[in-house]
């Protein structure tokens, strides 16, 4: 006789979540994302496509100061909302 399994639908997000990567999550179920920019670089801007996330970057003019920007989402509904935190560094 076979057993019919149960797997419980918590356990089912948790190993969902748990495939993706950090951004993903962020864009998916809400929550915070870093991205280190490359040392040396100034983010320009920063944008969703589909599940991947672009930024682009150039390099950092010696005047320049370090920044920390943040990609925020405003769902319709306000229930998922994503955030991604860059970090420039020299």
């Amino acid at each position: 006789m076979k057993k019919l399994l149960f797997i419980p639908a918590s356990l089912i997000f948790l190993l969902a979540a748990a495939a993706c990567t950090e951004n993903q999550r962020a864009k998916s179920f809400g929550g915070t994302a870093t991205v280190d920019v490359p040392k040396g670089n100034k983010l320009v801007s920063a944008t969703w496509k589909e599940d991947h996330l672009w930024y682009l970057y150039r390099p950092m003019h010696e005047n320049e100061t370090t920044e920390t920007s943040t990609l925020k989402e405003a769902s319709s509904f306000g229930m998922v909302q994503g955030t991604v935190i860059f970090k420039e560094s020299r």
